[in-house]
This record gives structure tokens, C-alpha cells and sequence, in this order.
């Protein structure tokens, strides 16, 4: 038995689910001394409604752990990721690689968690991911199901399950169609049906438990089903079987995966809800036949019932549906799982096993659960995965795989950084994403009649040239001045370039139609807040109590948060410039073509610098 390794399993259902293979297999490698770190699913197909209970549940694991991460039993640890659930989008694919490869190999880090053997149940592109981006000793998968039946689009996953099959060291599967499938692709496959936990069995037959009060007072005969109660059970033969025979109690013990309409309203059909695994026994002690009731299509003819063990372990007759494993396995045991290949064959079939029930049959079947215990299955597999594990160690390394590794390796990130940066590119510069970014910046009035008008220039302004930030300031002032909706305008600025910015501003406003004496120059601020501190202190000194205030669209929102706290008093109306060349972003040209490129750096800088002023004056307590 496998013993002191690492063990990473990318399972295909979550820890706290109907107990299975996955569960059996780890925690019997986990027991034995191995460290098992089990990812839950990741998904094989976009979650629909039916699946909220199952997120929900998947948040609640999250926040319940460490960063996704828990420790089950000893050496089992559990990992929950949280990651977007569109397992067939390449962009949502790249996003989930950062939210589960890094959390994971940080883990691994700090566990010591080395060279793993990485055994996977999905072949997804997210399982390739995680096995791309780790260097483990052993890649096992473990094919229990045709995933091509299970998603919209079988294209995407038959081509990286058939990537995973090429890379696998050792394959293995639930049964013959299924290993015809990997064998075109890989040599090593190997056939292991899921086993039957006997330990469970035998404690059971030893010490019998009270018969359970939810199906104690139900009448006999019995026809019992353990499982999922998911799509490809057949319930239409399942209300069949139930009108036929009312005097039977049709009991079903396991989670519902799937509406049921067709059984809800019937009287002799029971629901009894999922159980924890180690009362399965004293469940199937009180059926009088176990069913295997699912449709025959595409899916289940790679299907291995794993009930089909546990309802022999308690020694039941068994009735099931002409699946191709049933009948493969009834070739190598002479028949000893009734089929139905009708409706009433089936239910033919349960009559024959609840009135021929010999003494013979059921040690038989008894006998048949005890050689596909997991602990002689699990036992057999990990031989072989040593012996891999021996031949792979033995083989010759070949530089040229060396360099192919690092030359891949390298190829992928530079691959990736190139994707991020070309997103990133197109998303700021040909996406309205900047102006969407900038809209809160932006606060716009209807100007009204004011004490004055207040007009703030801007030194280099956004283009980060001097004697450009003014211009379109003060002529919207003039034009204001001219509507007659103020009677004087100050000009607000310290900036001195080859003369102060305040008097380069007068001048053009007389140029434009303003008597100079309405002109009132404040020449000491050196930035937003002392622009507003220098003219609250004039305001107040010919006690006006109403302004217009001109800027540039996107100073607006820290001008309002500055007035806001040093002005409170003061009634400001804010009114920018209706146009500026500046942060001009029109979707057509002049003549009315298309323009694609929808911002350019300079404003993109300019957007960042309102930003991280805002947070500076917030941080010096200016707002």
C-alpha cells in the first residue's frame, strides 16, 4: 500500500456529497499515511438554478475554512475553491487560473506539500490547469463516466480529456467501453469498478441498529433504491411499477438531484432524503428488493452502479435495467442481476426476486460484495500506481523533454502576460470602460443667477503643458458674465509660468467683453484646496453668498468635497465647461465615421490623478 506521499485529488463532486469512490478511496490513502489534499468540484458544465443550494454550500465551506482550505481527518484536508462557474470560457478560464492555481500552490508551500501524485476524477480545462501548473510525481485519472453526455458542448471536453489521457501516466476506469475509449490514446488503462465499503456491512451484521423510524412504519414488500435521484433514472417505469402495484412501497433513500413530478403525487412512493453513509445498512436491510432503475442512453452505457454492491453486501435480489455493465456483469456471474428490458419485465422481474429468494443466492451475493470491498480494490490500484511510479522513476530523462518543459512553461507565461496586456489595453483604450470609470467625477448644474462666478484654473492643467488649462474656462466665464448671471468673476490661481496665470486670465477676459473692474484676481493658491480657502476669504469679504464655479468636468467632484468642508455656508453652483478639447471622447469623427480608439493616455492619466487627489486630500483631512 502507497504510504508517506502527497496526494492531490481534483475530485468531481464536493466532500459533504453522497459518499462515493472519491470520498472511500482518499480517506482509505489518507488513513494508510499518505497526505490528501481534496479540491471539490470544480465543474464540468454552467451551474443552473437547481444548483444554488450546492453554491450556497460551497460559500458556506469557504467561509467556514481558511481561505478555502480544511482539515477533514487526519492527513485529509479539503480545499473549496471559489472560482467562476464557466468551465468553457477561455477568458473566465484565465480568470479562474489566478483565483485557484495561487491559493493552492501557496498552500502547497506552506504544507511542504512536494511532488504530489495529482489523481484526477474531471478532465476538464480547469483540472489540466491545476495539473499543468504543479510538479507531481504521478498523473492518475480515474474515468467513472462519459462526460461527453454530460455537458452542451462535448467538442470542448473530449478535447482536453483527450489531452489528459495522453499525459496520464496510468488510467483508471469503471469499465470496458470506457477503457476502449482512453486506450486509443494511452496503453496503461486498467479496470476497477467502485467497490463496496464491507467494513461498514459487516459491523452492521454483527451488531444489528434499530430498524430507522422514517421507514419502520412503512408496509412490505419493500423496493428500495440508495442514490442520487438525478435525470437518467427512468420515472416513467418508475410510476409504472407503482400503479401496477400499489401494494408495494417504493422507498428512495438519497439526495434529489432533479425535479420528480411524475412519482410526487403517488401514495406508494416514499422519499426518504439522503443519509449519512453508515446508515445505508440498516436501510437496505428492510428492502425486499433493490432496484437499479435508470434509462438506457448514451450515458449510462459506460455506467457501473456502485448501489449494485451494497444492495448484495446485505444479500437483496437485485432488478435493473438493461445497462451494458449489468449485463457484462451478469455474463461473469450467471445471471445474477434480474433485467428488465420492458416495463413489464421489470416489473415481472421484482415479482420473481420477492418470491424466489434461496438461501444459496444470497450468500452468493454476500460472497461477490466481499471480493469488491474497497480495501482490496484501493489495494490493488495502488500497487499498480507503485509499480508506475518505479517504471517512471527508472526511465532516462531526456534533456530534450528538460528544455521542452521549460521552453512550454515559459511560452505560457509569456502567453498570459501577453493576454493580460492586450485585454487591459483594449479595455482602456478602445472600450467606453475610462468614461465609465470617470462618470462620478463629474458634477454638472444648470448655471442660475450667482453673486459671482468663480473660475479655477489649472497651472499645467491635464495635458501637463503650461497655458493650456485656462482658456476654455475663461471664455465659458465670459460667456456666463454676458448672460448676465453674475455681476463679477474671480480668477483663481498662484501658477506662474512667464507671467502669473491670474493676470494672463484678466487679460483675455477683457479681450472677451468683461470690464476690468469686475474682474477680481486671487494669485497666492497652489492647488484645489487652497483655491478654494483663497476665495471663500474674498467671498466672505463682500459677503456674497452665491457662486457659480467653472472647472473642467472631472475637477468638479473634489472641488464639491473641498467647498463641502471648509464652505459648508456658501451655495455653489457647478458648472463646467460644456465642452473640453481636452477630454473630447466623441464615438465619431467629423464626418460622422466610426472612431474606435475611445481614449488616449493622457486623459487616462488625468482621470487617475482626480482619483488619487481625492484620496490624498482625504488623507490630509481636506475633505
Amino acid at each position: 500500500m502507497l504510504k508517506n506521499k502527497n496526494i492531490i485529488c481534483i475530485s468531481s463532486i464536493d466532500w459533504d456529497f453522497v459518499w462515493q469512490g472519491h470520498q472511500e478511496i482518499m480517506a482509505n490513502f489518507a488513513k494508510s499515511g499518505n497526505r490528501v489534499l481534496f479540491i471539490e468540484n470544480t465543474g464540468v458544465r454552467t451551474p443552473n438554478f437547481r444548483d444554488i443550494k450546492r453554491l450556497k454550500k460551497r460559500i458556506n465551506n469557504w467561509f467556514r475554512s481558511i481561505k478555502g482550505f480544511r482539515q477533514e481527518a487526519e492527513n485529509l484536508y479539503v480545499y473549496s475553491p471559489m472560482i467562476l462557474p464557466f468551465p468553457y470560457s477561455r477568458f473566465m478560464r484565465w480568470i479562474n487560473r489566478a483565483l485557484l492555481i495561487k491559493p493552492l500552490k501557496r498552500w502547497i508551500k506552506t504544507m511542504g506539500f512536494r511532488s504530489p501524485i495529482i489523481w484526477t476524477f474531471l478532465p476538464t480545462g480547469t483540472a489540466l490547469d491545476i495539473i499543468d501548473n504543479i510538479d507531481k510525481e504521478l498523473l492518475v485519472y480515474y474515468c467513472i463516466a462519459d462526460f461527453y453526455e454530460l455537458v452542451n458542448n462535448p467538442r470542448k471536453i473530449s478535447r482536453t480529456e483527450n489531452d489528459l489521457i495522453r499525459k496520464s501516466d496510468i488510467i483508471f476506469v469503471q469499465g470496458e467501453v470506457l477503457a476502449k475509449k482512453c486506450r486509443r490514446f494511452n496503453d496503461n488503462v486498467h479496470i476497477f469498478p467502485f467497490g463496496v465499503n464491507m467494513e461498514v456491512f459487516d459491523d452492521f451484521q454483527r451488531v444489528p441498529e434499530k430498524v430507522p423510524g422514517d421507514i419502520k412504519e412503512i408496509k412490505r414488500p419493500i423496493i428500495g433504491y440508495i442514490g442520487g435521484i438525478h435525470r437518467h433514472i427512468d420515472f416513467n417505469l418508475l410510476r409504472f411499477i407503482a400503479l401496477s402495484h400499489p401494494e408495494w412501497s417504493i422507498v428512495f433513500i438519497g439526495p434529489c438531484q432533479t425535479d420528480t413530478p411524475k412519482i410526487n403525487n403517488l401514495g406508494n412512493v416514499f422519499l426518504l432524503g439522503q443519509k449519512d453513509f453508515t446508515l445505508l445498512p440498516s436501510y437496505i436491510s428492510e428492502f425486499d428488493v433493490g432496484i437499479i432503475p435508470y434509462e438506457t442512453n448514451e450515458y449510462t452505457t459506460t455506467v457501473f452502479p456502485t448501489k449494485l454492491n451494497e444492495y448484495h453486501a446485505m444479500g437483496k435480489p437485485v432488478v435493473s435495467t438493461a445497462l451494458p455493465e449489468i449485463i457484462r456483469f451478469n455474463l461473469e456471474n450467471n445471471d445474477l442481476v434480474l433485467v428488465g428490458n420492458t416495463y413489464q419485465e421489470f416489473v415481472d422481474c421484482i415479482s420473481t426476486a420477492l418470491t424466489n429468494s434461496k438461501e444459496g443466492m444470497v450468500k452468493q451475493r454476500m460472497g461477490l460484495a466481499e471480493r469488491n470491498n474497497w480495501a482490496g480494490r484501493i489495494e490493488e490500484m495502488s500497487d499498480l500506481l507503485e509499480y508506475t511510479i518505479e517504471r517512471k522513476a527508472s526511465k532516462p530523462v531526456e534533456w530534450q523533454d528538460v528544455f521542452l518543459r521549460l521552453y512550454r512553461t515559459a511560452r505560457r507565461k509569456a502567453l498570459t502576460i501577453s493576454a493580460i496586456f492586450i485585454c487591459a489595453y483594449l479595455l482602456l483604450f478602445y472600450t467606453p470602460l475610462v468614461w465609465i470609470v470617470a462618470a462620478p467625477l463629474n458634477i454638472s448644474e444648470a448655471p442660475q443667477k450667482a453673486d459671482c462666478i468663480v473660475v479655477l484654473a489649472g497651472g499645467v492643467g491635464e495635458s501637463g503643458k503650461a497655458g493650456q488649462g485656462y482658456e476654455e474656462r475663461v471664455e465659458y466665464a465670459v460667456k456666463l458674465y454676458k448672460e448676465d448671471l453674475a455681476r463679477h468673476v474671480i480668477f483663481s490661481s498662484g501658477y506662474v509660468y512667464a507671467f502669473k496665470e491670474a493676470l494672463v486670465m484678466k487679460a483675455l477676459a477683457v479681450s472677451l467683453g468683461i470690464p476690468a473692474e469686475a474682474v477680481i484676481l486671487e494669485d497666492k493658491a497652489i492647488n484645489t484646496y487652497q483655491n478654494m480657502k483663497f476665495t471663500k476669504e474674498i467671498i466672505e469679504n463682500k459677503n456674497w453668498k452665491h457662486v457659480l464655479l467653472v472647472s473642467t468636468p472631472y475637477h468638479m467632484r473634489r472641488i464639491s468635497l473641498v467647498a463641502r468642508k471648509i464652505a459648508p455656508e456658501l451655495k455653489v453652483v457647478y458648472t463646467p465647461i460644456p465642452r473640453s478639447l481636452f477630454y473630447s471622447h466623441s464615438s465619431k469623427d467629423a464626418k460622422g465615421r466610426r472612431v474606435w480608439r475611445r481614449a488616449n493616455l493622457q486623459q487616462i492619466k488625468a482621470i487617475c490623478h482626480e482619483y488619487l487627489g481625492i484620496l490624498y486630500y482625504w488623507f490630509k483631512g481636506y475633505i
